[in-house]
């Protein structure tokens, strides 16, 4: 009964994760803004950690299954 939370939990997070880093990866290497208002590398830098962090957190997550 306790797996499936588990993997809905490490789905979204997985999901979300991989999601911000093609969206990351896509807006560098058409040189668009990642935030407005953020000097790009730093923008970049923070929304690839907190990407690799959330892919992090979904691959525990199916570790506790």
């Amino acid at each position: 009964m306790e797996s499936g939370p588990a993997i809905f939990a490490s789905g979204a997070f997985m999901l979300f994760g991989a999601g911000l880093l093609l969206w990351t990866v896509v807006r560098m290497t058409h040189r668009a803004p990642v935030a407005h208002g953020v000097h790009p590398s730093v923008a970049a830098a923070l929304t690839t950690m907190f990407s690799l962090a959330s892919l992090a957190l979904g691959l525990w997550c199916l570790s506790r299954i």
